[in-house]
């Protein structure tokens, strides 16, 4: 197996590129000095791909592999590769779901508290001895409130029995009613779902996509006061946030899309990415197949 080119888009995690590089030929298009050539000079060789989420597969890079049997993706979401292109030519697909489910429903609700508490602005007022000089402002109370997670997957679901922990009311929106979930209230639309929230008290959540949300619709609700706060681990041009969402210090809590970001997560995506790999080439069952 060691003969077998596996090509990564870009450097992820150490432990990962060690892993593969155990395992099979590694080639590291990022050092590259010239990307096509460096392509064409590897493209009878290359018959896996090692991206993530940011990333994905492009159009360009697919058309430029012949040999391409696999992507083994370091995420779960999809959004950048082509999944029907991929079915059409037979290129397998494999991500990384429930490892990090945890995670980012921790941080979900981390995000939900930091945001509500104003944690980030009192840790810089004790920081700077304002504290010295008066009291910190009130933050809000989460306990209690009313909670609408749009799509109850796994990791909507892992908010919601979060979220119940705090005790709070929680409703849902998602493409079809869940009957296993029959405690929480459905909502047919988002629309539906936001009309029966905290309207311009509330805060919205995103730890999903930054295309899930319109971003300068957002920043004029939080400017205009329509919206009472976000917590945002995900951006429509990341690793480029907007400006005005920079300066909305107190009503806005920012995370460099780092969902998954624990060591132990890491890791276990890191061992379904290379166990994908393994499988298909010993002939084997994906581990987490998508195409």
């Amino acid at each position: 197996m060691e003969s077998i080119a596996v090509l990564m888009t870009k450097p992820i995690y150490s432990y990962l590129q060690a892993e593969l590089e155990k395992r099979f030929k590694v080639l590291k298009l990022w050092e590259a000095q010239d990307g096509s050539r460096f392509l064409e000079d590897h493209n009878q060789i290359i018959r896996a791909v090692v991206s993530d989420g940011g990333t994905g597969l492009s159009p360009e890079l697919m058309a430029a592999l012949p040999k391409l049997e696999i992507v083994s993706s370091f995420s779960v979401g999809m959004d950048k590769i082509d999944l029907g292109k991929c079915k059409e030519k037979g290129i397998r697909v494999s991500n990384t779901p429930d490892v990090l489910t945890d995670d980012v429903a921790d941080l979900a609700i981390g995000l939900t508290l930091a945001v509500l508490r104003k944690l980030p602005a009192s840790d810089r007022y004790v920081r700077s001895g304002m504290w010295k000089k008066g009291e910190f402002k009130l933050g809000t109370k989460f306990s209690g409130k009313s909670v609408g997670i749009v799509g109850l997957g796994r990791i909507g679901q892992a908010i919601a029995t979060r979220a119940e922990g705090f005790g709070c009311k929680i409703s849902y929106h998602s493409r079809t009613p869940k009957p296993e979930s029959s405690n929480y209230t459905y909502y047919p639309s988002v629309v539906d779902l936001a009309a029966h929230s905290d309207g311009p008290r509330g805060v919205l959540v995103n730890i999903a996509r930054g295309a899930t949300v319109d971003e300068p619709e957002l920043v004029s609700a939080l400017v205009e006061g329509r919206l009472g706060g976000a917590g945002l681990d995900v951006f429509e041009n990341e690793p480029n946030v907007p400006e005005q969402l920079i300066e909305l210090d107190e009503k806005v809590v920012l995370a460099p899309h780092a969902g998954s970001g624990t060591e132990e997560t890491r890791k276990g995506m890191a061992d379904l990415v290379v166990g994908n790999l393994v499988a298909h080439f010993e002939g084997k069952e994906l581990l987490t197949p998508v195409v």
